[in-house]
């Protein structure tokens, strides 16, 4: 199944291979304080390719918090959150936000609280490396 997203502009946009098809996508909601505060829910297929494509690259904002091993991809026009990454071992890992999913039937997502409290680092990138998207192009257009 090819899964599409972007921001509401279409600034960052994203298609995610997912094999085999799903039969359901999980969407975890992120209890720290930027997502709680913008409902951030992310997926990811570790099996899954992942090509994120920005058109202006000077109207993306990537911030970090906390640990510092996470860039949310913000899109200066819109404000939308369609991306996180994280380099961990000179590979970038990515989850994407079910919120910037186009046309991905509903049923097929399944939401659960996820919390990484308590975490240290190294089991926050150990766990990054098992669960979230580790084939990842990032393709800035030349607009």
């Amino acid at each position: 199944m090819l899964i599409f997203g972007k921001c509401h502009c279409a600034n960052i946009s994203f298609s995610l291979a997912w094999e085999p098809e799903p039969v359901e996508i999980p969407a975890r909601a992120c209890a720290c304080s930027f997502c709680t505060k913008h409902g951030g829910v992310w997926t990811s297929n570790p099996s899954g390719v992942l090509e994120i494509i920005v058109k202006d690259p000077s109207l993306v904002f990537q911030y970090s918090f906390g640990t510092r091993t996470a860039e949310f991809h913000i899109c200066v026009r819109c404000g939308v959150v369609p991306v996180v990454t994280s380099r961990i071992d000179h590979r970038v890992y990515a989850v994407v936000s079910v919120n910037a999913l186009e046309g991905v039937d509903q049923s097929l997502l399944r939401r659960v609280a996820a919390s990484f409290d308590g975490e240290t680092t190294e089991s926050r990138l150990e766990r990054r490396k098992r669960h979230w998207i580790g084939n990842v192009q990032y393709i800035e257009s030349s607009a």
